[in-house]
């Protein structure tokens, strides 16, 4: 087997890790295969070659942007503090659409995926980033199903992973599917990583607390929702409250906030869910009626699929507790996480 061609396209301002945790699972594989010649070949190529610093300061040797010619494997796209620039670089956009045309697969790391969406490559695609700018993402380029939730989204050839350290995750997903699922294990316990993640591989973040509309009439019923989730939340009356048919409702609802209102509320009862979990000694039961889930059952599904983790071993696994006791006493889990 010829080695798979992997070109890492890096710039100033670059965040490292973005960089660094995919190549060091690629460069494992590497050392793992170094008899069969069946790894991959890493390269780095920049605008802003030979000497690259990231935002951390650890610079990257790098070639030119034309040395990225030719028939790429994987395209790799990391994201950085210096995102906003770059997106304004109307030739590197250019170069990215063309070497992906050239690529196999092409994949983001945390902010990564807004130079994907810049050079018009996930037009009609779902895909992610970091959990704090997944609605910036929605917003900039509507065009783009933009999932806040998982830490990688593999949509066709596209792949784009969440903050930072999922790049990592996302590496180990491309080598299953390049090497096997069996080779990827051995791989993710040579550098003592978990291979999947638990909590079905959601970014365990409350990415929706902040995530409020700027115009009134979204915002305000994004505030009553959050007010009231141990409400049953029907559409049509919180489109009421906003003076708006359902219809309107839910097509200004989508663009302001990123996802359809359903599935707005079911990601707070989530989000709520988990901080209760996480700050208070509540039972289970209860926890499920505080977040408008009227029958344990329900919500033990809703969880489940969101996290691949029961209620209770989520608490185990992420629950605060300080030598004192909880952090977060249970006289206030009625709050709402507004």
């Amino acid at each position: 087997m010829s080695q798979r061609r992997i070109v890492v396209m890096v710039y100033s301002g670059a965040q490292a890790l973005d960089i660094t945790g995919p190549i060091e699972v690629f460069d494992t594989v590497n050392r793992q295969l170094s008899t069969t010649g069946a790894g991959y070949r890493i390269e780095f190529v920049s605008a802003d070659a030979p000497l690259v610093r990231t935002s951390s300061g650890m610079v990257i040797e790098a070639e030119p942007l034309d040395a990225g010619d030719g028939p790429i494997d994987t395209l790799l796209v990391p994201g950085g503090w210096s995102l906003n620039e770059v997106l304004d670089d109307r030739e590197l956009i250019s170069w990215v659409r063309r070497a992906a045309d050239r690529s196999r697969r092409v994949a983001s790391v945390c902010g990564g995926a807004f130079l994907l969406a810049e050079a018009g490559l996930l037009q009609g695609r779902r895909a992610t980033t970091h959990w704090a700018y997944c609605g910036d993402l929605a917003r900039r380029y509507p065009d783009v199903t933009v999932d806040p939730e998982p830490i990688f989204v593999w949509d066709g050839r596209f792949v784009t992973s969440a903050g930072v350290a999922t790049g990592i995750d996302m590496a180990l997903a491309l080598v299953e599917a390049d090497h096997g699922a069996a080779f990827a294990l051995e791989i993710a316990r040579f550098l003592v990583l978990f291979f999947k993640r638990n909590g079905g591989q959601s970014q365990f973040s409350s990415i929706l607390e902040a995530q409020l509309a700027d115009r009134a009439p979204i915002r305000t019923a994004q505030e009553w929702i959050l007010q009231n989730l141990e409400q049953p939340l029907p559409v049509p009356e919180i489109a009421e409250r906003a003076n708006m048919s359902v219809r309107n409702f839910a097509r200004v609802f989508r663009r302001e906030v990123g996802m359809p209102p359903g599935h707005y509320i079911e990601q707070m009862r989530i989000a709520q869910a988990r901080k209760l979990l996480e700050t208070t000694d509540l039972p289970i039961g209860q926890i499920a009626r505080c977040c408008g889930y009227p029958a344990a059952e329900t919500f033990f599904r809703s969880f489940g699929r969101a996290f691949e983790l029961t209620p209770s071993e989520y608490r185990r696994r992420f629950q605060a507790t300080s030598p004192s006791g909880l952090i977060v006493a249970p006289g206030q889990a009625e709050r709402s996480i507004a």
